[in-house]
């Protein structure tokens, strides 16, 4: 970006120092059976504890994961929204495994298929949805790919929507896990990842299908938000689980267990781990004001900057909590500036040692002033 000034503001907080140094695959000896896991704080994207989590492995339907998540995005920019129609192709219907037996030609909303999806792991539901938001099959997985790759998943390759057996079609446990904390921040999402029992209506018969999500873990695990299982004879059984206790969020990601049980056993281990030995701490909300810019060719002379994700810092478990927060801002601004641009950052240090920032972005456009505006402030100062 432009070369910034330092507009330092030293803070100290009531919140937490952390060595920010976490378990590793051999920090903590948890017993777990499953090929590979991770896990991972969806705050701060943390890795707490990791076995083989790089290692390229079939998902089965966790791939989905991806598919809600290019949903989410699609109706969150208004690109779609949850009450449109959609046309069931006969690709779509014709999908075999978990589904909610979708027929040719018939319409369902955005709603249900995405339901369908998040409860049921439905394949001819993300089929019809990739096509209604891809155009194709193909144009939906382009879709993941460059997403992927956006959310700087190395280890993935995806082939198709839904996971079902096909060559080259990988992912890793970290990688899910980077797909599953993107996915978690969007809230539309919550509703369908917890629910644990319903029904859709199908056909042209209009028949009740009945749901029941297929993450058991929604059912019995404290805090439990989601996010999603799969099973093939390759993949094995495998879970994408995150639970929410206070303001900790974690996700466990497991890969290949050798039976459900052992999945939801070893996902919940790793959940049990983190919240026994670490806790978040807020630092700042999305849109909370961190900042007054002055701005003397402005229209408005002061400028709200506010925090333009929310930041939060992983500790561990009865660490002190004294960090220092410092702002920095850009000083060659050129007027106008839409809103929503980034004009500054606040960076969080422990000892010295920069371990997280956020982006300040402006919450409202920016003119020039009028040169009634700056002919009443020079009057101003002459005064």
């Amino acid at each position: 970006m432009k070369k910034f000034i330092g507009v330092f503001l030293a803070i100290i907080l009531i919140i937490s120092q952390s060595t920010l140094v976490f378990a590793d695959k051999n920090g903590a000896n948890l017993n777990l059976k499953c090929k590979s896991a991770v896990l991972m704080d969806v705050t701060s994207g943390k890795v707490l504890y990791e076995k083989n989590c790089h290692e390229k492995l079939p998902p089965a339907s966790v791939t989905k994961v991806m598919t809600m998540l290019l949903i989410c995005e699609a109706v969150e920019s208004n690109k779609i929204k949850l009450t449109d129609e959609v046309t069931v192709s006969e690709t779509a219907s014709s999908m075999g495994g978990s589904q909610i037996f979708l027929e040719p030609n018939e319409t369902q909303t955005v709603d249900t298929l995405l339901k369908g999806i998040a409860v049921a792991s439905a394949n001819d539901a993300c089929v019809a949805m990739a096509e209604y938001i891809g155009g194709s099959i193909e144009g939906f997985v382009d879709m993941m790919n460059n997403k992927a790759k956006e959310l700087g998943m190395k280890d993935t390759n995806f082939v198709n929507t839904n996971g079902l057996p096909v060559d080259n079609h990988y992912t890793s446990a970290y990688d899910i896990a980077l797909m599953s904390r993107e996915l978690l921040k969007h809230e539309m999402i919550e509703k369908y990842l917890t629910t644990w029992m319903d029904k859709v209506v199908v056909g042209k018969k209009q028949a009740t299908i009945g749901l029941a999500n297929t993450n058991k873990m929604i059912k019995y695990y404290n805090g439990a938000t989601g996010v999603k299982t799969g099973f093939t004879g390759e993949a094995k059984y495998c879970v994408s689980a995150s639970a929410k206790r206070g303001k900790t969020h974690l996700v466990s990601v497991v890969l290949r267990g050798e039976t459900s049980q052992e999945r939801f056993k070893d996902a919940s281990t790793l959940l049990d781990y983190g919240f026994a030995n670490y806790e978040s701490v807020k630092i700042c909300s999305k849109d909370q004001k961190l900042y007054t810019l002055k701005m003397r060719k402005a229209d408005s002379e002061q400028i709200d900057l506010v925090a333009k994700d929310d930041l939060g810092i992983l500790i561990k478990k009865g660490e002190s909590k004294n960090f220092t927060k410092k702002i920095k801002v850009n000083e060659d601004i050129k007027l106008p500036v839409k809103k929503g641009s980034v004009l500054g950052k606040a960076m969080i240090y422990q000892d010295g040692k920069l371990i997280d920032e956020v982006e300040l972005v402006n919450n409202k456009d920016i003119e020039k002033a009028s040169y009634i505006q700056m002919l009443k402030r020079l009057a101003q100062d002459i005064i």
